[in-house]
């Protein structure tokens, strides 16, 4: 079976995405044109049936969703957080073909045991646990076929939505978010350059015990096949009752697994969705994915702080140039005021010293109602040009706290900021930065 990004394999992808989400909408519109009460469950069902033999981008979408507090009913999040880590798998003739595909038709000779059910299946490929020659579990991730295809074609209906958008609703220009978000699901269909990001994280964590990070096994990785050690651990939704001072626990662990890299090296995880990392029986945390990841140039890290302080301050010029760091253009004091209130929102926790929840409420509608002011307001100038580099760099502040939200965590989140920037310095950060990059060939 082909893997190349096709032109036929992106046709059938467009049918593929058109009939199963037709499906799901008939069954809705079924329910509302016989006033017949629709059964959330088992909609919700459909969906992620749909959304997970998909595959792919689309899948994506719904993983994220999934982590936002309210942002859809319970019956839904429910069935479309099982996609994190459960989604439908590829059966074992796949599996067959995949590995022979990668390391040759005896490449069972490589293997003490290799378990035929996928222990994880989600948006790109499935990880199989096994055991190599020499007695090291190993977890191998294999890339679904014809995912090439998959990303182009999906691509392709993401702009033929942005730009249906664009024609009524000019808050957003988001011609640079679909670009930003083009190039990185590219890199995450090359699975040799995710170890390389792999052990880039190693690096930049090997002094942060409550992190873990896999190791890729070099000689039985390749470009659709990735081979690294096995980390035991358990969900993080299975600690949501858990004491508080466990709670907190992980959430200092997954603190510094994020804003670690970024204000040491200059690098974020864009991908903070519930599947990507588990929990560790002494409450640090396994991080497990590596496919979305940025690097920034440190002028843009010092932009994030630059930020803080202009709001901390109330200095509209300092904001003005932090914005302007990070590739905002054409900002008027009125537009400046608008972005600040969305700013002001990420930023909220960490302007006071003091022990508290990542929010007062532990629901994300707070934040949808001011996502929704800024948007409105937003119209009224004109809009605005949402620059590449912000866009996983938001991502991950909105991912990451929707699980300092799940958690309930309570914890000084002011003091954690100032720990890790009290001494930034953009010459050290270029220093440290590229050093990394070249230990692990990502230069």
């Amino acid at each position: 079976m082909s893997d190349e990004s096709t032109l036929t394999g992106q046709v059938k992808r467009v049918a593929r995405v058109g009939g199963a989400m037709a499906g799901v909408g008939a069954r809705m519109a079924g329910a509302r044109l016989f006033g017949v009460e629709l059964d959330k469950a088992g909609h919700a069902d459909d969906l992620k049936k749909a959304l997970g033999g998909l595959k792919g981008p689309l899948m994506k979408v719904a993983q994220i969703i999934a982590t936002i507090p309210d942002a859809l009913p319970k019956e839904y999040v429910d069935e479309l957080r099982q996609l994190q880590s459960n989604a439908p798998s590829m059966g074992w003739p796949f599996v067959k073909r995949r590995m022979s595909g990668e390391l040759g038709p005896k490449w069972r000779a490589h293997f003490d045991s290799f378990e035929h059910e996928a222990a994880h299946a989600a948006s790109l490929g499935q990880v199989h646990r096994a055991v190599t020659i020499d007695g090291t579990p190993v977890a191998c991730k294999l890339q679904y076929p014809d995912m090439g295809s998959a990303v182009e074609a999906d691509l392709r209906q993401l702009k033929l939505v942005f730009s249906i958008y664009r024609r009524y609703d000019n808050a957003i220009d988001p011609s640079q978010i679909h670009a930003e978000l083009s190039e990185r699901l590219r890199e995450e269909l090359d699975y040799a350059r995710e170890a390389k990001q792999m052990r880039l994280y190693a690096e930049m964590l090997k002094d942060e015990p409550r992190v873990q990070t896999p190791i890729p096994v070099d000689d039985l990785t390749t470009d659709r096949l990735l081979t690294m050690t096995w980390l035991d651990g358990q969900p993080l939704m299975a600690f949501k009752e858990a004491p508080l001072e466990v709670r907190n626990e992980i959430a200092l662990a997954l603190f510094h697994a994020w804003y670690t890299p970024f204000y040491y090296y200059g690098v974020i995880h864009g991908d903070p969705h519930l599947g990507n990392y588990s929990v560790r029986t002494d409450h640090g945390v396994n991080l497990l994915d590596f496919g979305a990841i940025r690097v920034f140039q440190p002028s843009f890290v010092n932009g994030v702080i630059d930020l803080y302080r202009a709001l901390r301050d109330d200095d509209l010029d300092l904001a003005a140039h932090a914005y302007e760091t990070w590739g905002f253009t054409n900002l008027s004091k009125e537009l400046l005021e608008v972005m600040n209130i969305w700013a002001g929102f990420i930023y909220g926790p960490l302007m006071e010293d003091k022990v508290q929840k990542i929010q007062e409420s532990d629901s994300g509608l707070y934040g949808a109602t001011v996502a929704h002011k800024v948007h409105q307001e937003l119209k009224k100038f004109g809009g605005v040009t949402v620059p590449r580099e912000f866009v996983l760099m938001d991502r991950a502040a909105i991912g990451l706290g929707s699980v300092f939200m799940h958690l309930k965590a309570e914890i000084n989140w002011h003091g954690l900021f100032h720990d890790l920037i009290e001494d930034f310095d953009v010459a050290e950060m270029e220093k440290r930065q590229s050093t990394a990059l070249k230990i692990v060939d990502l230069v």
